[in-house]
C-alpha cells in the first residue's frame, strides 16, 4: 500500500484509473440524459441561492439528485397511502369477492408523514379561502 500526497493510503494507480474511467463514462451519460426537472428550472433556483456554474453537466447532476430526492418522497407517500387504504378496505369490505384494480389517491395525510421523515414540516390549512 502506498501513501498518496495528502496522506491517505491508496492501493495503486489502477484503482484511480478505473475510478476516473467510470467517472468519465458517467459524465458522458449525464450529457445525454434528460432529467424530469428541466435544466432551466434547476439553474434558476441555483442562481437564487447564489450558485453559478458554466458546466451544464453540474446542473444536470443537481437535477438528477433533486429528481431522486423527490422520487424518494413520493414513493414513501405512496407507501403511506397504500397502508391507509388497505386498512380502510379491510375494515369496510370483508365480504367482497374477487380482486379489484386498486387506484390510489394520495392526500396531504399521506404526504405529510413522508416529508416529516426527511425533516420537512408541511401543514394542511385548517380552512380554505
Amino acid at each position: 500500500m502506498q501513501m498518496s500526497r495528502i496522506g491517505s493510503p491508496s492501493v495503486g494507480m489502477d484503482d484511480d484509473g478505473c475510478a476516473g474511467h467510470a467517472l468519465g463514462d458517467f459524465l458522458l451519460q449525464l450529457e445525454n440524459y434528460n432529467p424530469s426537472i428541466p435544466d432551466s428550472v434547476v439553474a434558476y433556483y441555483l442562481n437564487l441561492t447564489g450558485f453559478e456554474s458554466q458546466d451544464p453537466r453540474l446542473v444536470r447532476l443537481i437535477a438528477l439528485a433533486s429528481q431522486k430526492f423527490l422520487s424518494d418522497i413520493v414513493n414513501d407517500a405512496l407507501q403511506h397511502c397504500k397502508m391507509r387504504t388497505s386498512n380502510q378496505i379491510n375494515q369496510s369490505s370483508k365480504n367482497q369477492k374477487g380482486p379489484k384494480e386498486k387506484k390510489y389517491v394520495m392526500t396531504m395525510d399521506d404526504l405529510a408523514p413522508a416529508l416529516q421523515e426527511y425533516g420537512i414540516t408541511a401543514k394542511k390549512p385548517h380552512y380554505f379561502v
